[in-house]
């Protein structure tokens, strides 16, 4: 049976942190360059009390950001896969309600976002780009090591101080 090497584990654990952080990196920049259509994609999924949505347009892109610096320098990896990974069953979630109940809004995950016309809904794609990003988040998950990361870096100094004097 073939077993991949830590080394080609790790690179591979490199391209999948990278590959999230330009996610949630791209997203976030896109709804903080246009927070009144971050506003408008939020409140058409018709979910939260309208003094919710406000703050929440306005959390989200800071989230999506502070998301993608922590991946994209591989500083608490782990956590912040689990929360990538948190984030999109509520963005799943969403557009799947979003579908049931019929309403014909764009998602607003990378700009845009609000009602669009009958027919222009892509609920099935929406729904299957964020469960791969969920595949990517679950593999931080379980394997966080990766190349060219803070936390590797703290490892080793913590191994190091460890050494008896």
């Amino acid at each position: 049976m073939f077993r991949p090497s830590q080394p080609v584990l790790d690179v591979v654990g490199t391209v999948v942190r990278l590959g999230l952080a330009a996610v949630w990196l791209t997203s976030g920049s896109i709804k903080l360059a246009d927070p009144g259509q971050t506003y408008l994609a939020v409140k058409a999924y018709q979910l939260l009390p309208d003094a919710v949505v406000h703050p929440v347009a306005t959390a989200l892109p800071l989230l999506e950001l502070a998301l993608g610096v922590l991946l994209l320098f591989g500083l608490l990896t782990r956590v912040a896969a689990v929360v990538s990974a948190v984030v999109l069953v509520l963005f799943i979630a969403g557009v799947a309600q979003s579908w049931a109940r019929g309403l014909t809004i764009d998602c607003g995950c990378f700009g845009g976002g609000g009602q669009v016309a009958a027919g222009q809904t892509q609920y099935p794609q929406e729904i299957a780009r964020d469960v791969g990003f969920m595949v990517l988040a679950g593999w931080l998950i379980v394997r966080s090591r990766t190349r060219l990361a803070v936390d590797g870096w703290l490892r080793s100094e913590q191994q190091v101080s460890d050494l008896p004097v």
